[in-house]
């Protein structure tokens, strides 16, 4: 995947996630994998949630990557690109429960990460004509555009429309285009939101759970 848009340690950390989830049989030999399933908590604890779907468990490992770099945020900080700059903590936690001084454990962050995931899956999958016929990480890239972005913009948007036309390759090549972020009031291309987008697109597209 030397060619690929999604970035190494992400790659690493999704099949970290198939690997403990005992999916992954073509990444038993991949050592940047292995390393990640032994070491890394987070992806542990999301691959030990039996109550968690599987889209539901990509995604959340998706966002630890997209928001933190897979690091441990445990003090509620002010996202300065996001829109209202919010008191932020974890994985882009913003709004109910976001306690300004306190400290997040990894564990006090997986819950209340997920609980939303939940919440964005159960919202984003009644907007999808197709949605059961997805594989999961085609799910996955729906589910964290709605964690990233608002309801809203996705209930408008052409990735919606042709997914349930049936353009499901269409609507994956949507996600580039979702790159900008309010900067000092002008809408401004944002190389986060760019690596977040091209790498969705791809995961969309291109990345299926192993059979």
């Amino acid at each position: 995947m030397s060619d690929s848009k999604v970035p190494k340690l992400l790659q690493s950390s999704l099949m970290a996630l198939m690997l403990l989830l005992g999916a992954g049989g073509a990444y038993l030999g991949n050592e940047a994998a292995i390393r990640e399933a032994n070491s890394n908590e987070y992806v542990q604890a999301v691959a030990a949630d039996e109550t968690t779907s599987m889209a539901v468990k990509i995604a959340m490992v998706m966002g630890n990557y997209y928001e933190s770099s897979n690091r441990h945020i445990g003090r509620p900080y002010v996202d300065k690109a996001g829109r209202g700059e919010p008191l932020t903590v974890c994985n882009g936690v913003t709004g109910a429960g976001v306690v300004p001084g306190k400290y997040y454990s990894p564990q006090d962050c997986y819950q209340l990460e997920r609980a939303r995931y939940i919440m964005t899956e159960a919202a984003v999958a009644p907007l999808l004509r197709y949605w059961g016929s997805y594989d999961p990480f085609v799910q996955a890239t729906f589910i964290d555009f709605g964690w990233n972005k608002p309801l809203s913009s996705f209930r408008t948007s052409t990735m919606r429309a042709k997914a349930n036309a049936g353009d499901l390759p269409g609507s994956c090549a949507e996600n580039p285009r979702w790159n900008k972020g309010t900067v000092k009031g002008v809408l401004t291309v944002l190389p986060g939101l760019q690596t977040r987008g091209d790498s969705n697109a791809e995961l969309c597209a291109m990345w299926r759970v192993p059979s």
